[in-house]
């Protein structure tokens, strides 16, 4: 995983967490739920890009590059 990917993954997590604060401190029901499909798809992109590091490096190992 690219650390630009680790950077963006993280700030749409945070930032999910923001909208979901936010709409709960407001009563914004859309703004809460908005923000929390904003953490999920963050976890999402997170292990994605963790199973392509981990099929890569099973791959070096059986080149053994």
């Amino acid at each position: 995983m690219g650390l630009d990917d680790k950077i963006s993954n993280k700030t749409e997590d945070l930032g999910g967490k923001a909208k979901e604060a936010a709409g709960s401190a407001t009563g914004n029901k859309d703004l809460e739920a908005e923000g929390k499909g904003d953490q999920t798809s963050a976890a999402f992109k997170d292990g994605a890009e963790k199973v392509k590091d981990a099929a890569s490096n099973i791959k070096d190992k059986l080149t053994g590059k």
